[in-house]
């Protein structure tokens, strides 16, 4: 009724045809959905937020998610052979850069999400001692690191980004956690989200969706008026990211 004083906008009105690449939603094989009415419960809450396409992305980590891409495909079946709506969902994984990370490179066995573009993440309380050694072996491979919720590593954040810019400058691009812009892990992470919007170092933006009650907080997800242009932007990264897929 009085749009000029509209000063935020709820996200979810803005996520309509976008691809969710980063979430937990495959049943029992991480810490995600442990069931297939878990996995189907979390895909119908999904689309009711206009959201009906995804890659999974169980984590691999060392012994305590082992998981492999035979494990991975085993569980996305559970889910495909059980969804009843026009869901699309295709699966690869989020990878943590640890002693075990170059071995799957050199064998070729990383699972991407689209082309050769894979998702990593870090542990957030210090970066890999090889990080610089990891990343070049990627690029060397040809694949290209997306960094899952950079702006969840506390020790990479400063007002100078340093250590944001040096990443970007060894080819990763950034997946912001939708949670980050609610405050849900914290105010310094939600600080650092918008920091990074407004610096243009984000790139994608994805759910990280583990249980029900992650959906239900992005239903009420407030954007400041002053960002609203750039989330539609890393929303729009977000789609043409799997045009050449559609």
């Amino acid at each position: 009724m009085f749009p000029i004083f509209q000063r935020k906008i709820y996200l979810i009105d803005h996520l309509e045809g976008v691809t969710d690449f980063h979430n937990h939603i495959l049943p029992g094989i991480d810490d995600g959905a442990q069931t297939v009415e878990e996995s189907l419960e979390l895909i119908k809450g999904f689309e009711e937020i206009g959201i009906s396409k995804f890659v999974a992305t169980p984590h691999i980590i060392g012994e305590y998610y082992p998981n492999t891409p035979r494990t991975i495909k085993s569980a996305l079946n559970l889910v495909q052979n059980n969804i009843k709506s026009q869901v699309k969902i295709c699966a690869a994984a989020e990878y943590m850069m640890d002693q075990h990370f170059v071995e799957f490179i050199n064998n070729k066995e990383l699972l991407t999400v689209v082309g050769k573009k894979v998702l990593v993440e870090m542990s957030y309380f210090q970066p890999p001692l090889n990080l610089k050694e990891i990343l070049f072996t990627l690029q060397n491979n040809s694949y290209s690191p997306i960094l899952a919720h950079p702006e969840r590593y506390t020790y990479l954040h400063s007002k100078s980004l340093e250590g944001y810019k040096d990443l970007k400058s060894r080819g990763c691009r950034f997946q912001l956690n939708m949670l980050s812009l609610s405050g849900h892990y914290g105010a310094s992470i939600q600080k650092t989200s918008f920091y990074l919007i407004e610096a243009g170092l984000i790139d994608f933006i994805c759910s990280d969706v583990h249980k029900k009650e992650h959906l239900e907080k992005i239903k009420t997800i407030r954007i400041p008026k002053k960002y609203s242009e750039k989330i539609k932007a890393i929303i729009e990264n977000n789609i043409d990211l799997f045009k050449s897929t559609t």
